[in-house]
């Protein structure tokens, strides 16, 4: 397959680029910057995308969006987070529908975030989105809303709800590290809250699936087994051989974060089953947290 991939230089995305090339696709990656070879031109901001990027390609996968958690919500940087997925995705999809012939699918970045802060409660794709005052949730149902486009021309539209992705480096694990190796990490606040994760291996050979499969609409790509927050502090302790006893104050994260940021990332329950994944014979290599955190640490 020929693939066309947006957002490709962000942790997801170099790893899929590589995925696919390793698997024998050929990839394109639209940048905003002067095109290298492998590469083609865009300016989401202003609008502008040639009809001539689309020639020969059979797959999209879009993954652009400003980072959530790497620096704190001003709301200058909400707009941002917000307008860098919606404006990026409408003009992939409303381009993708004018064409006479359109790429067979189209794979649009999403999240778990789409489901709010919902407890207990176990969610698939047949629940909808949570409270309507949650950022998140704002954010994820107009990025949803921009891929419709797409699927009214015709093309196969995905919607990737994707969870925490496990990095060593980056993400919620990769910011967790530090204060594990320093024997100062525990679980934040009461720890009860739910948080839905997949492997960084599993959340590319899931999009990879998704490129063959015939699932449209929305997809969780999160692991079958969510895990609580203590849970999975726990377990982080235990793969890299420090103590994880020493709870984090909720007031300490609203204070480095902000409350709504900290909330977001940290204190938003959300225990997500990635029911059409598996119902379409997807297999998971880290099923569970502990191996998804021992690939993580690896790099594998």
């Amino acid at each position: 397959m020929r693939i066309l991939i947006s957002g490709g230089s962000g942790l997801i995305g170099t790893a899929l680029r590589r995925h696919l090339t390793e698997a024998g696709h050929q990839v394109v990656q639209l940048v905003r910057s002067t095109p290298a070879p492998g590469q083609m031109g865009w300016d989401p901001a202003a609008g502008r995308l040639d009809d001539a990027v689309f020639s020969g390609i059979d797959a999209v996968v879009n993954l652009s969006g400003a980072g959530v958690g790497d620096r704190r919500w001003t709301p200058q940087r909400k707009s941002e987070i917000l307008s860098s997925r919606v404006g990026a995705t409408r003009l992939l999809a409303e381009t993708m529908a004018g064409l006479d012939r359109p790429p067979a699918v189209f794979v649009s970045g999403s999240a778990v975030g789409f489901y709010g802060d919902r407890g207990d409660a176990v969610l698939t794709e047949a629940d909808g989105p949570g409270p309507g005052d949650d950022f998140l949730v704002q954010v994820t149902t107009a990025w949803e809303e921009a891929a419709q486009p797409a699927m009214g021309g015709g093309v196969r539209t995905v919607l990737a709800r994707t969870g925490i992705v496990l990095d060593a480096t980056s993400g919620a694990l990769g910011k967790m590290m530090l204060p594990f190796k320093l024997g100062i990490g525990g679980r934040l606040g009461g720890g009860g809250q739910w948080w839905s994760w997949i492997s960084l291996s599993d959340e590319v050979r899931a999009l990879t699936h998704l490129l063959a499969s015939t699932l449209a609409g929305p997809v969780n790509l999160t692991a079958p087994n969510p895990v609580t927050n203590a849970e999975f502090t726990a377990a982080m302790g235990k793969a890299i051989h420090r103590p994880a006893v020493l709870p984090v104050p909720r007031v300490a994260l609203d204070a480095v974060l902000g409350r709504e940021l900290a909330t977001a990332l940290a204190f938003t329950s959300a225990r997500v089953l990635p029911r059409r994944l598996l119902d379409d014979g997807f297999e998971f290599r880290h099923p569970y947290v502990a191996a998804g955190i021992a690939a993580a640490l690896a790099g594998t």
